[in-house]
């Protein structure tokens, strides 16, 4: 029964017209987060190739030569260095490449460069008759979402952005915390753009099962529950700035995330993750990509989930959307 299984899930992902390994991530960026994600990646069994992709050759051959290495103590995987022919066989393209702030460079001209850095990878895949999954990791990661899907010219569903499943995470932790319950046992979300705009839809979150509101007098931890609440948000949107300040990067828990994701397109799970998706008329919303409940399978976005969201939050999703609409318009992509 469980290879039947195994072949239903590849004959799923296999429905196009072109060849894809069953489960072969092609990882473009051999920096600290792809490099970060093929280690956790390696580590949890869900691939069996993992490749990386750079245009420093030093950098790429050092992160390869650091993971074959550790083979012995990973489950059976193959993990190499390669070429932009590598994609053409692919079930998942992972872009985390991007170009760090020159002194003196602008916010939009650093925007229009790694639109060009994305934008061009995701041409290559979609030109080299890739039939899997586009996944883009790098920052401003929706807009990049975006831009990656105008230049490959790929169906919605096929290209996503990482989007708040990583903020998403942190706000399980903080709330774990907080609650003094295992994070497992808290279900919440964050909604909107990765960065400054983002917003917590606490009319979505529970523990164990029971709303927020409901727990809270039950928990009795804390008063001035509404005081609490912003206090967490506002842990969750810092978070990033506080990793940066301290270590200058962040990468861990975003490899991390990352594999969820990779687990989810994978193994055909019809997760539901708050990836960056490219809305066609949900929740009111069309021409950019932002993160809302989806269900992610080996397709990519199934489909997106049309949660009911008091006015309070469409209004703050509202916002959040014109955020990353004016930065799309700045670099002309629309």
């Amino acid at each position: 029964m469980a290879g039947k299984a195994s072949n239903l899930i590849l004959n799923k992902m296999n429905s196009g017209d072109n060849k894809i390994h069953k489960r072969k991530v092609v990882i473009a960026g051999a920096g600290s987060v792809g490099a970060t994600y093929a280690y956790a990646l390696a580590q949890s069994g869900v691939a069996e190739e993992i490749v990386l992709i750079d245009r420093n050759e030093e950098l790429l051959r050092g992160q390869v030569l650091d993971l074959v290495h550790g083979q012995p103590f990973f489950p059976t995987v193959t993990i190499k260095e390669g070429t932009d022919d590598d994609y053409a066989d692919a079930s998942l393209v992972v872009i985390t490449a991007g170009a760090a702030q020159k002194p003196g460079e602008t916010r939009l001209q650093l925007l229009q460069k790694n639109a060009g850095i994305v934008g061009g990878i995701a041409e290559k895949v979609a030109s080299g008759g890739c039939g899997g999954v586009m996944l883009i990791v790098t920052n401003p990661v929706d807009v990049m979402t975006y831009a990656a899907y105008r230049a490959s010219g790929w169906p919605s569903h096929r290209v996503m952005g990482s989007g708040t499943v990583l903020d998403s995470a942190r706000l399980k932790h903080f709330l774990s915390r907080h609650c003094g319950v295992d994070p497992h046992s808290v279900h919440a979300y964050v909604l909107g753009e990765h960065g400054d705009s983002e917003f917590v839809t606490w009319s979505m979150t529970h523990v164990g099962g029971i709303s927020i509101t409901d727990y809270c007098p039950y928990c009795k931890k804390c008063e001035g529950w509404k005081e609490q609440k912003s206090r967490i948000e506002q842990q969750v949107r810092d978070s990033a700035y506080h990793i940066i300040d301290a270590k200058g990067s962040t990468y861990f828990a975003v490899g991390l995330a990352l594999v969820r994701i990779t687990t989810a397109i994978l193994r055909d799970q019809n997760s539901m993750l708050t990836v960056s998706v490219v809305p066609d008329g949900e929740y009111g919303l069309k021409d950019l990509s932002i993160s809302i409940p989806s269900i992610v399978s080996s397709r990519g976005v199934e489909r997106i989930v049309p949660a009911h969201l008091p006015q309070n939050e469409l209004e703050k999703l509202t916002h959040s959307a014109g955020v990353i609409r004016k930065a799309i318009k700045e670099m002309g992509l629309r």
